[in-house]
């Protein structure tokens, strides 16, 4: 069988403030115990998988599961600050009602003009796409033919799977990514396969 590398592209465990709805962009916020036990749960699943690099954001929150995944495998993980959240600028910290009473119409322009909407002093998802895949082709480059591991965003994930399925960038909405899911992507010479998506691992109690 052709040699490939192997992609578990993770998202971070639960959010300090989920409860709140806000975007947190580059919002230093840290991951619940819920979150904690999340990143255990996918650190127990890929125990035994061989892998020789765990990778991450330079954002606390997927710091966090990079440190027990990686400590699990006996790895040190490799930060990225390219590998960030989706920027949100002046949006940071606000739910989408608390944008829209901030900044009147700023939300329907964003839902008209999509993934080429900048948020003011922030980026696009385009933008985001535009550091986050040549970030990750490097990353691959440096271990072809090897299983990996990158624990980032909800946006960086659902940028990351676009690209690998070759879908057009609008569709990443149609994308899930729950906290501490776990997707499966594999590399080969001119072709993508995504084994798994979003795929939830039980956490303990």
């Amino acid at each position: 069988m052709e040699t490939h590398t192997r992609l578990f592209l993770v998202r971070h465990g639960q959010v300090a403030n989920f409860s709140d709805g806000a975007y947190n962009g580059h919002n230093d916020v840290d991951i619940t115990g819920l979150g904690i036990r999340q990143m255990e749960a996918v650190a127990s699943r890929l125990k035994g998988e061989n892998l020789t690099a765990v990778c991450c954001s330079s954002l606390i929150r997927a710091k966090r599961g990079a440190e027990i995944i990686a400590g699990n495998n006996g790895l040190a993980p490799e930060y990225y600050p390219s590998l960030r959240e989706l920027n949100v600028g002046l949006w940071e910290g606000m739910n989408l009602e608390q944008v829209e009473k901030r900044f009147p119409g700023a939300v329907d322009e964003w839902r008209s003009r999509g993934v080429d909407y900048r948020i003011p002093e922030g980026e696009s998802i385009r933008d985001l796409a535009g550091r986050v895949i040549p970030a990750l082709k490097k990353i691959l480059d440096a271990n072809n033919g090897r299983n990996i591991v990158l624990v980032a965003h909800g946006m960086v994930n659902r940028v990351i799977l676009a690209d690998a399925m070759n879908l057009e960038l609008k569709n990443v909405y149609s994308i899930e990514q729950d906290f501490g899911c776990l997707n499966i992507i594999d590399y080969f010479s001119g072709f993508t396969v995504v084994k798994l998506m979003n795929g939830q691992l039980p956490a303990r109690d």
